[in-house]
């Protein structure tokens, strides 16, 4: 059967274009659903009026295209699976865990834009999946698959390497703490020894002082003496 799209149809055509489709999906599923109606002079007058509008709409689809799929070429999804220690996943990837991936990250694609052929993907590694978008255009997004056993093994790696960083800082501090400890001992044991050395000068002051004042009595005894002796010899 001869129709008019009106309005795009993956793998089919866009809007406005004339395509020959099986009746019973015409019957069925495009003339119910005002996908498309019926190839005839009034609709492809209809269509003709509105050819400009329909062009503009086309332009404005192919430039989000193209600003989609510079995006989409230069995003990577991962995917962590089951898999055997050979690497080969229990079960497939397939394209509605793609959908859910791209979601997280914004995107909204239709699965069935999103192409994954059912058991291609059977192993953990790098591939990457084709995402069609508007007219001829489509984007690559890469893809990294890898095993529950990956994960848990690089993330008991990456806690030990923190273990051994906390240790390593620890020890660097303690030593850090050794050493101003250290410091602040020489530093007490300095201020003792000052305080040491002012009391010996001061003592030793003290002892000349003691030293001067046992010469003055010294003397003082020795006149007295003397004056003592020369009374006695004029008696």
């Amino acid at each position: 059967m001869k129709i008019i799209l009106n309005q795009d149809v993956v793998n089919l055509g866009e809007e406005g274009d004339v395509v020959i489709v099986k009746d019973g999906y015409a019957r069925n599923y495009l003339l119910p659903t005002g996908t498309a109606v019926m190839f005839n002079k009034t609709n492809q007058a209809l269509f003709a009026s509105r050819q400009a509008a329909i062009e503009k709409r086309k332009n404005e689809k192919r430039s989000l295209a193209l600003d989609l799929k510079s995006k989409l070429d230069e995003t990577t999804i991962k995917l962590v699976l089951s898999a055997g220690e050979s690497g080969k996943l229990f079960g497939s990837v397939t394209s509605i865990m793609v959908q859910e991936e791209l979601a997280k990250l914004g995107f909204e694609i239709e699965r069935k834009r999103i192409e994954v052929s059912s058991h291609t993907i059977k192993m953990v590694g790098n591939y990457t999946v084709r995402v069609r978008l508007y007219g001829d255009e489509s984007a690559e997004v890469n893809l990294i698959v890898e095993s529950e056993s990956q994960v848990k093994a690089r993330e008991a790696a990456a806690a030990k390497a923190a273990a051994e960083e906390a240790r390593a800082s620890a020890k660097a501090a303690a030593e850090e703490a050794k050493l101003a400890a250290t410091a602040e001992e020489a530093k007490a044991a300095e201020k003792a020894a000052e305080k040491a050395a002012l009391e010996a000068e001061k003592a030793v002051a003290e002892a000349l002082d003691a030293s001067k004042e046992a010469e003055e009595v010294a003397k003082e005894v020795e006149a007295a003496t003397i004056a003592e002796e020369a009374t006695e010899e004029k008696e």
